[in-house]
């Protein structure tokens, strides 16, 4: 896989993540019945967004690389 191809994959995830990131704590958060499934849903949301700017890093790392091939 070309390092323009993995870019483009990491920048992919990192949007997934933040979208899913919101649908966990919109569907989870709201969900439970007591106030520890809903901070555990919350929690996780949160987790899930921290993702996106790893990937981000990466897909900006990616790209400079394929810049530097071309």
């Amino acid at each position: 896989m070309s390092s323009r191809n993995l870019a483009q994959l990491l920048t992919l995830a990192g949007a997934a993540s933040i979208l899913g990131s919101i649908a966990i704590w919109a569907t989870r958060g709201g969900a439970g019945t007591t106030p520890e499934e809903r901070a555990h849903g919350e929690r996780f949301g949160i987790f899930v967004g921290l993702w996106a700017p790893t990937f981000f890093i990466l897909a900006n790392r990616y790209n400079a690389n394929a810049l530097r091939e071309e």
